[in-house]
């Protein structure tokens, strides 16, 4: 910069001595004397400008400060909180953010902040099934830009799909462990692959089979299994546009039946969560549970895909279901800044690396394509077993609230004999034409 300077002042001590030659020649000795020093200026601007830029990008962008609330399940809210506290070590740029981790389980979390956005977290794990209510609700932000690409690459279709609404990206996977299999006593249990002989054998033992068939999600493995449709299609705002529900069919009729046959099994027991199972041999459960099913079953824990069944039609069928997964939203933020360390945090916290850590410290299963290819992973029969259920699933899409409780009202309608092995077909059929209507009621 010294330089440029002496050059304009040797340029204008030049024009003081051709002032002598004359006007004209002074004139033009003015014009260039000027040009060079506007040009040095120029030149000494940008010098100035690039020297700033490097130096803040030395330093790192404020961001600012501020508070940031975020909500997982309390099974992992120490691993959560450890992994935050590294990665705030390794990016300084944000030390002016507080962050506090608050234990709200996945089922909890959308209702929490459908009821109070403003009050609720700024990041938070959720179940998928509630995607299209917490959009419709303003309570999610659009995956940033310059995650997308990654977040679509790293992690399995399904997961992807599932934190996709209307063909925007809202949400980072975090897992692809969200279904349901078989767990069995492997000394009761001699042959997992058919229904009917898993519950001979529990009705010979005196032990029971357990499993939830009042509940809209356990109770698809028999409707998804014979065929029916039960799907919705939602618009880029998450509201409820079409459905596609085939219950009131010979295929549904098929399956209903088959509920009933399992709840009048002397050895069947309703319910979901193993801890609460009581003298049973078999389970269909997902891998949240493995732990406590391990201490039920020993040396005789084993994990199987679902079984077939035998229809009334004579037709053998594998039992279906859902699959789901667990993702992480950002909720939208006025704070540009904030909103930006927000999605930095997320996209860490549902990285591969960490994912395969929460899988080592408390066993969730990864949706990153990576650690689901560790060798950890692999071994784990749980997991091993619900890879091979999920081959037969549909992926868990968008389901309006109401279905939930539809769907346990049909399953209570079995369990409490309102519908049983004397009622018709025609009874059957009309049981299920009133809940498919209600169904494609609820997306007009």
């Amino acid at each position: 910069m010294k330089k440029k300077v002496l050059a304009v002042l040797l340029a204008v001590s030049m024009v003081a001595a051709l002032s002598g030659c004359g006007a004209n020649q002074a004139a033009t000795a003015v014009e260039g004397a000027a040009d060079q020093a506007a040009e040095a200026v120029e030149e000494s601007v940008e010098e100035v400008t690039d020297a700033v830029e490097e130096a803040v990008d030395e330093v790192g962008e404020d961001f600012g400060t501020g508070e940031i609330k975020v909500w997982v399940a309390d099974a992992v809210v120490d691993f959560t909180n450890a992994k935050i506290a590294e990665f705030m070590e390794a990016n300084p740029q944000y030390a002016g953010y507080t962050v506090t981790v608050e234990p709200v389980g996945e089922g909890d979390a959308a209702g929490n902040m459908i009821t109070d956005v403003q009050g609720g977290a700024d990041i938070y794990a959720f179940a998928q099934d509630q995607i299209a209510r917490l959009v419709s609700a303003g309570a999610l932000e659009e995956v940033a830009p310059e995650n997308e690409a990654a977040v679509k690459s790293e992690n399995d279709p399904g997961s992807v799909s599932a934190a996709t609404v209307g063909g925007v990206l809202y949400a980072y996977p975090l897992t692809s462990d969200n279904g349901y299999f078989l767990y069995y006593d492997k000394s009761v249990v001699t042959d997992p692959s058919s229904l009917e002989k898993i519950l001979a054998d529990c009705e010979a033992a005196g032990k029971n089979f357990y499993m939830e068939i009042n509940s809209g999600w356990y109770q698809t493995a028999f409707f998804f299994a014979t065929g029916c449709k039960l799907e919705y299609e939602t618009d880029d705002q998450g509201n409820f546009t079409a459905a596609n529900v085939t219950y009131a069919s010979p295929e549904g009729v098929v399956a209903l039946k088959k509920m009933i046959e399992l709840n009048g099994s002397k050895a069947f027991q309703n319910g979901s969560a193993a801890g609460e199972a009581t003298n049973v041999a078999a389970i269909v459960d997902g891998t949240w549970d493995s732990s406590t099913v391990k201490d039920l079953f020993g040396d005789n824990y084993a994990c199987a895909k679902l079984p077939t069944f035998e229809g009334a039609d004579g037709k053998s069928y594998q039992m279906s279901g859902f699959g789901g997964f667990k993702l992480l939203g950002v909720k939208p933020q006025e704070d540009d800044n904030k909103l930006a360390v927000c999605d930095a945090l997320a996209a860490y916290l549902a990285s591969g690396d960490v994912q395969l850590a929460r899988y080592n410290e408390v066993g969730w299963g990864p949706s990153n394509l990576a650690a689901q290819g560790s060798a950890d992973v692999k071994a784990d029969e749980a997991l091993a077993a619900l890879g091979q259920q999920l081959a037969y699933t549909i992926p868990q899409g968008q389901y309006p609230g109401e279905y939930w409780e539809l769907a346990t009202a049909l399953g209570d309608s079995v369990r409490n004999g309102e519908i049983s092995a004397n009622s018709s077909d025609d009874d059957l059929m009309a049981t299920l034409q009133s809940f498919q209507d209600t169904c494609v009621g609820y997306a007009k």
